[in-house]
């Protein structure tokens, strides 16, 4: 029973892996003999921003996960499972200075990948997290940080703890900051 599940994983992750070469051979091949193709393909792979939090999804949707444990665990039963809250919100910088308790345990507000992690000018230790709706959400003033660059991250996981009460956020799209007022409220 055990290795029947053994050999159909790897089935399917050799036939993933051969649907994946396809595509990325269909491309080059595209790309190469039609003009048009090869201007549209430069231009949104070399001069766009990627989101691979989008490509990410999608694979998972469609083709599934990659380590075969996505399977057997149970996002349902998540030990850490919050929602930010804070005392206190003024303006700071571009974004927003929270007001949380001491050494607050950060919760991730939207699912992404983790795109920075280190120290920004008056924001000290960042995580930034780009989400899946195209918004970078800037996370400072952070001690401890739990997950690794180019993580994908859930909401409502564990992000890591502040210094002291402070917590900076920000958020940006396609370079520039946006309003906080109009994601914290």
């Amino acid at each position: 029973m055990k290795q029947d599940k053994i050999i159909n994983y790897l089935r399917s992750l050799i036939l993933r892996s051969l649907l994946v070469v396809v595509i990325f051979l269909i491309m080059a091949i595209f790309s190469k003999s039609n003009k048009t193709y090869k201007d549209l393909i430069v231009s949104n792979v070399y001069e766009k921003n990627i989101s691979f939090t989008k490509i990410k999804k999608l694979y998972t949707k469609y083709l599934g996960g990659i380590k075969p444990l996505d399977k057997v665990i149970d996002k349902d039963l998540a030990v850490f499972n919050e929602k930010l809250s804070y005392d206190n919100i003024t303006p700071y910088y571009d974004g927003a200075l929270l007001e949380v308790s001491y050494h607050y345990l950060v919760p991730i507000e939207k699912e992404g990948m983790v795109i920075f992690i280190g120290e920004k000018e008056n924001y000290g230790n960042t995580i930034i997290i780009e989400g899946i709706d195209g918004i970078d959400i800037w996370y400072g003033n952070m001690d401890t940080i739990s997950p690794k660059l180019y993580d994908y991250v859930n909401a409502g996981s564990y992000l890591g703890t502040t210094k002291d009460n402070k917590l900076y956020m920000a958020y940006q799209k396609d370079g520039k900051f946006e309003d906080y007022k109009e994601y914290l409220k």
